[in-house]
This record gives structure tokens, sequence and C-alpha cells, in this order.
């Protein structure tokens, strides 16, 4: 019998968390800022406790919708009410701007200048003589903006015609076609046969992905590690 309790506790618990997170958005597993990251730990916290609270699961429950609609009711807040989002996400801060290190601001954020260093070198800026202006972003990440001078040239500074790339439509995954998106490009299964045919291939069960750009009326394909 307590067998039976602890595993439709613990399915409570999953179905619970399942619902608050889907209702509460992707932004629980993006880029945090402070309340989100308390919260999700609170959260995850509550549902632990849930899944073995025999006697009294309600009580687990109710805290847990009650964080849940929280955190919602914070993101409606500051999605209808803009200004209110420096006083629950924070506002950017300048650490730095053309060459000159704001002490104040690094003391505001709690960033020593070795820590502020690291964060450049993460960003890939070992020398700061290559930083114009350094942000601290609300979520804990810093933003930079290179020199004029450091930054990596592009197909515009050359005078070089780009052509744009686009985003491709997966055909084939894992040996198994995807009728649906086939479809959707306007193609079908003999064209993909075909397709298979002239790469080489018998069948789609030999194809780890396949790839299609529509653009440029290309299908790539990655065979199966046959080892």
């Amino acid at each position: 019998m307590q067998f039976l309790s602890v595993t439709l506790t613990a399915l409570l618990s999953v179905a619970a968390l399942f619902l608050i997170t889907k209702l509460m958005g992707h932004k629980q597993v993006a880029q945090l800022d402070f309340f989100d990251y308390v919260s999700g730990i609170t959260i995850g916290s509550i549902g632990a406790e849930l899944a073995t609270d025999l006697e009294a699961p309600w009580q687990s429950l109710i805290a847990l919708a009650i964080w849940g609609g929280c955190s919602m009711l914070l993101g409606f807040v500051t999605h209808k009410f803009p200004k209110t989002r420096k006083y629950v996400n924070g506002t950017p801060t300048i650490l730095m701007d053309g060459g000159k290190l704001y002490r104040a601001n690094l003391k505001k954020c709690k960033l020593d200048l070795s820590e502020f260093m690291l964060l450049c070198r993460e960003q890939g800026y070992f020398d700061l003589g290559d930083v114009q202006t350094a942000i601290f972003e609300h979520n804990g990440k810093l933003s930079v903006l290179p020199k004029a001078a450091g930054r990596p040239l592009t197909p515009e500074d050359l005078k070089i015609p780009a052509k744009q790339a686009h985003i491709g439509t997966e055909f084939i995954m894992d040996g198994r076609i995807l009728e649906g998106n086939l479809l959707r490009a306007g193609k079908d299964l003999d064209w993909l046969q075909r397709s298979l045919a002239r790469e080489g291939y018998g069948s789609a069960a030999q194809v780890l992905l396949g790839v299609y750009y529509g653009e440029e009326q290309r299908l790539r394909l990655y065979p199966r590690d046959v080892r």
C-alpha cells in the first residue's frame, strides 16, 4: 500500500512540475534572471518534497502552485508594464567604455577586476585594449563590443557579395523518413528515393541524417556509422 502511495505522489509531482514549467515558459530553461533562478530552485525542492509526502501532499501542491503563480504573475506584470522590469529583473550596467573602467559600477555588480577579466576572456577578449564597451547584463552575462580595429572582417567590409544562408529541413532522422517535413517542402517519397539513389543509397535506413535546403534545391546526407 505504501509503495502505491509513493508511486502516486511521485507521479503527481511529475505532472505538477511539468504543468507549471510549461505554463512558465522556456525562460526557466534558458538564461535566468535572479528571481527565475531562485524560483526554479524552490519549485524543484517543493516538487521533490511532494514526491515523497505521503501524509499531506496537497500542502506541497499548494505551495508549488503559489510559487508558479507568483512567477507567472511577475512575468505578466513586466510584460504589461515595461517600466517595472528594472525593479524585477534589474538593468544592464556599463563596466567599461572607451578604454575606461568604471570602478563604482564593478562594485555595484559585486565584481572585482579578476572576475571581470575572466568574463572578458570567456568572450574571447584576452586584451582589454580590444574592448570598446563591456556591459554586465541583468542575467549575469557580459556583452562586449569590440573596437572597430579589432572587429572581424565581414564580406561587406571587403565589398564581396555574400549569399544568404538558410535553415535546412530534416527529411531523414536516424534512418526514418519525416513525411510531414517532406510534404511541407513540396516533395514526395518518389523524389526522395530518386535523390537517395543518385547518392548511392538504397534506402533511408542507410542515412543517419538528411537535411534539405530549399533555396539551393539540395539534399545533404550523412551516412550511418557502419561500425
